[in-house]
């Protein structure tokens, strides 16, 4: 993976490129201070009120469908679509509109202002008479502004012609300046401005938050790693190199596969959590760490060091290349929890078709994600370089590789296998510590700590306990906190089924994968909350369990426009979902409460 160096006392210099895409990095954060007063500039409607929804049955065999437009606002009549849950729609009768070129589709359009009545046939009632209307469209606003496709329904009943419709609810995403309730929406208000210049300054600083989440967090282990093993030739020329060559392997990923699966509508890396997938990655890992112990040095064969050496006049472009590779597995497997930002930027690209404003996105938000990992690399070099101390820094990073390994494979081993895996791991490293001669208080500090943890992983595990966190927990030390008892449902139909049996309560719906890092901090920190527990005392639990990603799982996900877990949607009690209230990414008890408080 690395060139070995042919000429001694050859300088490392970075190649202009990574120079090219540090200066980037800081010139995005430069236009996010001159851009971010933007976001406050322009003053736009939220759909439900610039397009408000209204349905009702003007007589058994027509609904009627009806939109107040806002002034300044208007409807593109291509596309409107309407769909029914139990019964059998005919061809909408809509009126004539007004016809315009529209800079948008570059086309003539015809559009529709002020108030617009839809006539919608029923060709095949249902029997009771009750069913659910989906009414799809999309609008604009003059000043420039066109929305994401919205989706509005109705429950109707046959039976009740003449009266209003009830459980009305709209769906997508809110412009910009509209200040929508839930994250999500204000991410996809951004999105929906259009704007480059607000969404990349936007997304870069989302970026930089979702960098310290567990899903993300642990690639600064391995670039560290990477770095670190350069040993005396880790420079910080060197390190920056290193960091922008993993970071470029990252962003590529995220923007590349982002877009692909956004139009797609299939999940982030979902297909690469196959467990097979995971063992081999960890083993793959475990393998590289050993290069961090001496038991050999990573490098690529002498005639491919000739050949690429030749090829770009460079001692480093076969290291790079392979740090580029690392950086994009990485991306692949260890963050494929979707957050809120890469949620909102997928469903953006699947509704809209807008790759230009999608990529960026997704382009920004990587870059955001990647700058604690340019900042490690431009830190490196104020680490010694030579002597015993480096040498046992690299050993230190041959063990968080073995952990990362471990970690990387924990829904694809048995639970004991894991737990004791954490053991040897820390049983072993302490004993090294202790044994370390010449014998200093710092290594036999450290060297009892790491003692200790592999003890308590010892007993644990012959206890009977399988949790590393709480190893204890099978002899009589305080048991973990208990969470939420969820029903499950795994298709379409099953879904339905328990919503219909829900008989007027509220319900939430939890998606959830073993692979999701985020969803088991939801099962431990969030849903363990009694705060939680009790505001959910009278609502339904449903759960999903998509860590198959299989036909049943991506039909799902796909109904709710999800692309990964972790999600959660909340019902009313007639069964329609409750507008701008998804949770997606992780949340900690206060903040859930808060979303909790749509559960009416």
């Amino acid at each position: 993976m690395s060139i070995s160096q042919p000429q001694a006392g050859a300088r490392a210099s970075i190649p202009a490129r990574w120079l090219g895409l540090a200066l980037a990095l800081l010139a995005a954060l430069v236009c996010l201070f001159a851009s971010a007063p933007a976001l406050a500039e322009e003053e736009f409607l939220d759909p439900a009120d610039a397009f408000k929804f209204s349905a009702r049955m003007r007589d058994a065999q027509t609904v009627e469908v009806n939109y107040e437009i806002a002034d300044g606002y208007y409807m593109y009549r291509e596309r409107f679509k309407f769909t029914a849950a139990g019964a059998t729609l005919g061809e909408p009768v809509m009126p004539k509109g007004e016809i315009k070129f529209d800079e948008t589709f570059n086309k003539d359009v015809e559009m529709y202002r002020g108030r617009l009545t839809i006539a919608v046939p029923v060709a095949v009632a249902p029997k009771d008479g009750r069913f659910t209307l989906t009414a799809s469209s999309q609008g604009c606003a003059d000043k420039g502004l066109c929305y994401s496709p919205q989706d509005a329904s109705a429950s109707l009943d046959t039976g009740a012609a003449g009266a209003a419709q009830t459980g009305a609810a709209q769906t997508g995403a809110a412009p910009a300046g509209a200040a929508p309730t839930s994250e999500l929406g204000v991410i996809a208000g951004v999105l929906g401005g259009g704007k480059l210049l607000v969404i990349i300054p936007a997304f870069i600083l989302l970026g930089l938050g979702l960098a310290f989440t567990p899903c993300v967090l642990p690639m600064l282990p391995i670039l560290s790693s990477i770095i670190v093993g350069e040993g005396a030739r880790a420079t910080r020329r060197r390190a920056l190199a290193l960091s922008a060559s993993y970071s470029a392997g990252m962003i590529l990923v995220y923007t590349v596969l982002g877009v692909a699966a956004g139009l797609a509508g299939e999940g982030l890396g979902a297909t690469l959590q196959d467990p097979w997938v995971l063992r081999g990655v960890a083993l793959l890992i475990a393998a590289l760490s050993l290069s961090m112990f001496g038991l050999y040095e990573l490098q690529l064969p002498s005639a491919l060091q000739t050949l690429l050496v030749r090829a770009s006049g460079r001692h480093s472009s076969g290291k790079l290349i392979g740090v580029f590779a690392m950086g994009a597995i990485s991306a692949l497997i260890v963050g494929p929890c979707v957050a809120a930002p890469l949620a909102a930027a997928l469903v953006y690209i699947g509704q809209s078709r807008d790759v230009v404003v999608g990529a960026s996105a997704l382009f920004a938000l990587a870059v955001g994600m990647s700058i604690p990992l340019m900042l490690l690399g431009f830190s490196a070099g104020l680490l010694p370089k030579n002597g015993a101390w480096m040498v046992e820094v690299k050993r230190f990073f041959g063990v968080v590789m073995l952990g990362l390994a471990l970690w990387l494979a924990v829904s694809a081993i048995p639970p004991a296998l894991y737990m004791f895996g954490w053991m040897a791991l820390l049983l072993g490293y302490g004993a090294y510590l202790l044994r370390m001669r010449p014998r200093k208080w710092q290594p036999l500090a450290l060297g009892a700590v790491f003692s200790t943890l592999g003890a308590l992983q010892l007993v644990g595990l012959a206890s009977g306990s399988r949790d590393v966190l709480a190893p204890l927990s099978r002899m009589g030390a305080p048991a973990p906190a208990h969470g939420i008892d969820f029903a499950r449902v795994k298709t379409e139909a099953d879904l339905d089924a328990a919503l219909a049996a829900a008989k007027g309560k509220t319900v939430m719906l939890d998606f959830y994968a073993d692979w999701c890092v985020s969803c088991k901090e939801m099962e431990k920190f969030t849903f363990v909350v009694p705060a939680v527990k009790a505001r959910l005392a009278g609502t339904v639990l449903l759960q999903v369990d998509v860590t198959a990603n299989d036909a049943a799982d991506k039909a799902m996900l796909k109904r709710f426009g999800l692309f990964g877990p972790p999600a959660i949607i909340l019902f009313d009690g007639a069964g329609s979902e409750i507008a701008d209230s998804r949770v997606v990414g992780y949340q900690d008890g206060a903040k859930f409460l808060v979303s909790l408080e749509k559960l009416k």
